[in-house]
């Protein structure tokens, strides 16, 4: 009885060590490649902002609206446009977005951050919403704050079998328009719109 009580304390010590080193090299593994993932992740949202905002902008340090992040893009001393990152649950997860505005509230462009929704389903919003060849998916050119999908008495195609992540997507797209409304259309740009010079950060660095 002894030996058999002696061995399975040598056999939960051992399995203690073991756990206990494991958790270690994990813990070491995410340390290294932490700084990599939140470079590869800030990179990413660089790249989103340039490509939904007009060329040849400067863009200034983010701002909050609304609980969201946004981003002001320049030409000279003149504000013509806004990103904003937003986000909804879909059908899968959280889809995450940046979205570019001009100053009439009309969409420029948007490009997804993340997203977990369906491969060949809700995956789809990473284009679908932009087709130029169709134009009840294209929200490209339209002023936002309404969009809906037909099924909920609005005008644009949801993607085919995946309502819920259509749905989440153009909730995200609204919310990020909510968020900057007031300074749409006729706003003028004053000195409390504009950011000192030495706070912008060039759109191509």
């Amino acid at each position: 009885m002894e030996k058999l009580q002696s061995s399975l304390q040598n056999m939960m010590l051992s399995l203690v060590i073991i756990c206990i080193v494991a958790a270690g090299a994990l813990a070491g593994v995410y340390t290294l490649t932490k700084a990599t993932i939140d470079a590869q992740e800030k990179a990413k949202q660089q790249a989103a902002i340039m490509a939904v905002l007009p060329e040849g902008c400067t863009v200034a340090k983010p701002e909050e609206a609304d609980g969201l992040t946004t981003y002001k893009a320049y030409q000279g001393e003149e504000w013509v446009a806004t990103a904003v990152e937003t986000s909804e649950v879909g059908f899968d997860g959280p889809q995450v977005i940046m979205v570019g505005f001009d100053r009439k509230g009309t969409v420029i462009n948007y490009e997804i951050l993340k997203q977990t929704e369906t491969p060949g389903l809700g995956a789809h919003i990473t284009h679908w919403f932009k087709n130029a060849d169709k134009p009840a998916q294209n929200i490209i050119g339209r002023k936002a704050g309404a969009l809906r999908v037909n099924k909920d008495g609005g005008d644009i195609d949801a993607i085919t079998a995946a309502t819920i992540s259509s749905r989440a997507f153009l909730k995200a797209i609204n919310k990020a328009y909510a968020a900057i409304a007031e300074e749409e259309i006729d706003a003028t740009t004053s000195a409390s719109q504009q950011q000192p010079k030495e706070e912008m950060e060039a759109k191509d660095e």
